[in-house]
């Protein structure tokens, strides 16, 4: 038979019988080459649209940057979506609003939509000595007299102070914080020269006789002890008095219905920054750290301003490395170009789907830094296999051919990469995800990587197709002119032959003579080899003069050849610095017999480490935890924990139904539960008051409501529980009942406050289920703890079984299924060394983290997926040889992503925020676990693990089959395929 047309491949294949899976597997395999094939061919013919067309959309859809948006509720986006706590919040809005409360508020427990929150500390002595506390007052004062002015100009402008905005007790005056009036006692009795009252810690007395909690209003409390003893902070006593105290919180409420108060409430946060900041500069012996009700967001946001140069310094310097993986000495056969176009391909992909974000009315946040790494890691690794191919073409093939010849090799491979991202990321974005920073993130991530994948396919290929005609044409990849022949060079310095140093064929004629019959056919790294000697047209692609004998056909040989790599390489300074390196070093260092076993023992260790680090992972519930840093809500919380660490937040226990509290097992059951706490209860205070006065706690319902009405609510100590009940009419001439009402508890507390929280959440909520009492109990941080472990981790887990589901259906069909095998298990060893070492570099699972691990998965399917497929199809060879052609032709290409990958992380961590420090840790774990997975785990264990080298080929049957060579002449013209049967 003979071969009609140049273009043709010459693929034969015996006719063996096979396996049905198999044989499917090859057709569909055959099937999709096929259409890359021709897709190729497409874009190859018609370059000038796929380059021009994306940049065109990209500059229209990203002039919708007008439209630009910043999300404004954090807690939306870093509190799970579906909580028991969101409902009971809630519920208890709409029984005890804050506006309700006309006595005393607590600030971690009632947060209304606008606040100014400030923690005072000294840096020597007491905020009790005069000196402070003057000081302290005489700030409250200027505060309390700030004013605002909206708007700023015009005839239509007013003033606006606190008491504008305030919230108003029962005698239209501001609710302030029990501490000031406290403070306002003891300093009228100082210059009075009366006896100072003693205040007490954490429930003191106030000169109306009304009992206050202000542990959460003072922190660094050092009580005198019994006989005068000096007590530490944290006093265990009930109401011992306060000897010193290192910090105040003073907290100032707003009321903002909407619309214009709600604009004059933001400003008059703003002027209370301001007037805080003034304030300290006068007074350097107290610290200040301020909080408001829009600290939080703007902190969190304030992570993408300080991102925007690091971003850039990124794409620099990966852009010069970039530049540098695809050079070469030779200059034509250089591309430094295309390694700038395909940045440039990933950037106007980034456009492209930012432009559709802002069409669709979408908001951006801070998570969103991480989804340039992911399109760019995805995106150098589509560009550097493409290229790889590429040189693995023959030259004198026209650029169309040479083009298809890559789809045909790559893009299967690129296709299934990008099928495993967009399945990770789109389950992660379902409405499974419980997390809305999670599930925005993925969401966005998933359109960005689509994007890039068909970018890759129009613009990049196109600028290949662009680059081969320079290639053709003989000119200089970096200046595009032509390169003078070597006769014409002679003449020149020598820098200038430095730089024009390429080889024309002629030369590579005269070089490489023809030495006989071989046979070679278009590159096809996923089918097996054939065996091959030089000749004049394969002499400039490295891949096929180092390693000819795998270069690409579909019958297998039974016989191994074991002749040096480097010997048959008669113009090793061409190959590539890295490909040098790999196919003369590190490939015979990595599958060396001695070496092998200390691989295995370095993967020993990384499994125990992993382990050690996967025990000890810990939920990072904290928002805090996810700003930039030295910003106000990072001080704050420092401050916050330093000084009032001692008490937990103020718990709400609401009685949200009618109970018989008149019962006297009732009244010992929510006394029971109320034990072990520090508590402001009604009930409590309630049956004290009868008690005192010889009255039985145990009355009819009549008589326990008529008392609690018209005589216990009247007294002017008892006077603020009527703010904690609600009381609900019944028939005429009856005592209503008390429909619900509510308890204040805060409960002792170590350094881990947060995780105590969370345990006594638990604890209560079991509690009420078995409970006679309907009730419930809320903070708003339970809106952040409740469910959090499991809405974090819940979008990893349902990512990685997708894609085990994903590699499992595929491996009936188109992948071999030991690669499938391989390529799940490389996953969940990436996945469990990037979470153990994680943690180990103290890193907590919180949203951010959970992205980068999702992330993790794609990323580590592009570094070793294609090293797996290359191995697994490969037959006849021994493992190593099979490996280090692996290695070659897949790890030069992941090693050159992961170097540009990992060059582009550096800029990031200098970053100053919490969440990029999170993400660089996160993603450098993850490019060095998918390194040594792909560069040394896998290359060690697949030489002698499955799958097999020798299946199909039994003993006797060599002389029995018959094989189909391609016998190529060399003509001055064209070479010419003779088909012969041997």
């Amino acid at each position: 038979m003979l071969g009609s047309a140049p273009g043709l491949s010459g693929r034969w294949e015996r006719l063996e019988p096979r396996p049905r899976a198999r044989m499917l597997r090859q057709v569909l395999h055959a099937g999709l080459r096929t259409s890359f094939h021709a897709l190729g061919r497409f874009v190859a013919s018609h370059p000038v649209f796929f380059a021009s067309a994306p940049v065109l959309l990209s500059i229209l859809l990203g002039s919708s940057f007008s439209r630009y948006r910043v999300e404004e509720d954090v807690e939306s986006l870093l509190a799970p979506k579906h909580s028991l706590a969101k409902i009971e919040g809630n519920l208890v809005d709409s029984l005890f609003p804050v506006n309700r409360s006309k006595h005393a508020l607590y600030s971690d427990l009632q947060t209304p939509g606008r606040y100014g929150r400030v923690i005072i500390t000294t840096r020597k002595g007491s905020v009790l000595d005069p000196v402070h506390l003057d000081a302290i007052l005489k700030l409250h004062r200027r505060i309390y007299q700030m004013q605002v002015t909206v708007p700023a100009t015009g005839f239509n402008s007013f003033n606006y102070s606190f008491s504008n905005l305030c919230l108003l007790d029962d005698k239209n005056v501001c609710i302030i914080d029990d501490i000031i009036r406290a403070m306002e006692e003891i300093q009228s009795a100082r210059n009075s020269n009366r006896s100072v009252p003693v205040l007490r810690y954490p429930i003191t007395q106030l000169a109306d006789g009304r009992q206050a909690y202000i542990g959460h209003q003072m922190g660094g409390v050092q009580g005198w002890g019994p006989g005068g003893a000096m007590r530490a902070q944290g006093m265990g006593v009930r109401g011992e008095g306060v000897r010193s105290a290192r910090a105040l919180q003073l907290t100032y409420y707003l009321q903002a219905p909407g619309g214009l108060m709600d604009r004059v409430a933001s400003q008059w946060e703003k002027a209370f920054c301001a007037e805080l900041q003034h304030f300290a500069e006068l007074h350097p012996k107290l610290g200040l750290y301020p909080s408001t009700s829009s600290s939080l967001r703007t902190d969190f946001q304030f992570s993408s301003v300080l991102a925007r140069r690091p971003l850039l310094a990124s794409l620099g310097v990966c852009g010069v490395l970039v530049v540098l993986c695809c050079s070469m000495r030779d200059c034509v056969r250089s591309k430094p170009w295309l390694g700038l176009l395909a940045l440039l391909s990933i950037t106007l992909s980034g456009l492209t789907a930012a432009g559709i974000l802002n069409l669709t009315g979408a908001t951006y946040n801070s998570t969103y830094l991480g989804i340039p790494f992911v399109m760019l890691g995805h995106g150098l690794f589509g560009s550097f296999e493409m290229l790889s191919s590429w040189r693995r073409t023959r030259e004198d093939q026209h650029v169309k051919e040479r083009v298809a010849s890559v789809f045909e090799d790559v893009m299967l491979r690129f296709s299934g990469s990008t099928m495993i991202h967009l399945m990770t990321l789109g389950l992660a974005a379902s409405p499974l995800t419980n997390m809305e920073a999670v599930r925005l993130f993925c969401r966005t991530a998933a359109l960005a990587v689509t994007i890039s994948y068909v970018y890759m396919l129009s613009f990049y290929s196109s600028c290949l197709v662009f680059t081969g005609y320079l290639e053709t044409g003989y000119r200089h990849g970096c200046f595009c002119r032509r390169v003078p022949k070597p006769d014409r060079l002679d003449s020149k310095p020598a820098w200038y032959r430095c730089l024009m140093y390429t080889r024309y064929q002629e030369e590579t004629q005269v070089t490489n003579p023809p030495q006989g019959i071989g046979h070679t056919h278009t590159p096809n790294p996923d089918l097996t080899h054939t065996h091959t000697h030089p000749h004049p047209h394969t002499t400039n692609n490295p891949a096929v003069r180092g390693h000819a004998h795998v270069a690409n056909s579909t019958h297998p040989h039974p016989h191994p050849h074991p002749h040096s790599t480097a010997s048959t390489d008669p113009h090793p300074q061409d190959s590539h610095l890295l490909l040098g390196c790999v196919r003369r070093c590190y490939g015979d260092w990595i599958t060396n017999t001695y070496v092998k076993p200390f691989v295995v023992l370095l993967y020993l260790v990384y499994i125990s480490f992993g382990l050690m680090g996967f025990l000890q992972v810990t939920q990072g519930s904290d928002p805090s935890a996810l700003v930039a840093m030295d910003t106000a809500t990072v001080l704050y919380t420092r401050a916050q924990q330093r000084y009032f660490s001692s008490y937990s937040p103020v718990i709400g226990f609401y009685i949200y139904e009618s109970a018989p509290y008149w019962n006297a097992s009732v009244q010992r059951d929510l006394l029971e539960y109320a034990k072990g706490f520090q508590r402001i209860s009604w009930l409590e205070a309630y049956l004290n008051y009868l008690s005192d006065r010889n009255q039985s706690t145990s009355q009819p319902r009549e008589n326990f409501t008529r008392t609690l009405r018209h005589a216990f609510l009247r007294e002017p100590q008892f006077a603020h529980f009527a703010d904690d009940i609600i009381f609900a009419e019944r028939g005429q001439g009856e005592e209503p009942d008390v429909a619900a009402s509510r308890i204040f508890l805060v409960a002792k507390t170590t350094e881990n406050k947060r995780e105590e929280m969370s345990v006594l959440l638990d604890t209560l909520r079991r509690l009420s289920l078995t409970s006679r009492v309907r009730f419930l109990i809320f903070n708003p941080s339970f809106v952040y703890l409740d469910r959090y472990a499991a809405a974090v981790s819940s979008p990893l887990r349902h990512s990685l079984l997708a894609v085990l589901f994903l590699l499992g259906l595929s491996s009936l069909a188109v992948v071999e299924p030991l690669v499938s095998v391989w390529l799940g298990l490389t996953l969940l060893s990436v996945q469990f060394g990037v979470l153990g070492f994680m943690t180990l570099w103290g890193v907590e699972l919180d949203c951010m983290s959970v992205l980068c691990l999702i992330s993790a998965l794609g990323h580590s399917a592009d570094c070793s997926g294609p090293l797996l497929c290359g191995f697994a199809a490969g037959r006849g060879e021994s493992r190593t040889r099979w490996v280090r052609v692996a290695l070659e032709r897949h790890g030069v290409p992941s090693l050159q992503t992961l170097i540009c990958y990992g060059a582009a992380l550096v800029p990031v961590g200098s970053i100053r925020s919490n969440l990029t420090r999170t993400l660089f840790r996160c993603l450098t774990l993850t490019a060095a676990c998918s390194a040594l997975h792909t560069l040394a785990f896998l290359p060690t264990l697949l030489t002698f693990l499955p799958p097999s080298k020798s299946r199909g080929h039994g003993p006797g049957g060599e002389g029995q089959r018959q094989e189909v060579e391609c016998v190529e002449m060399n003509d001055s013209t064209r070479v010419v395929d003779q088909i012969t049967t041997v």
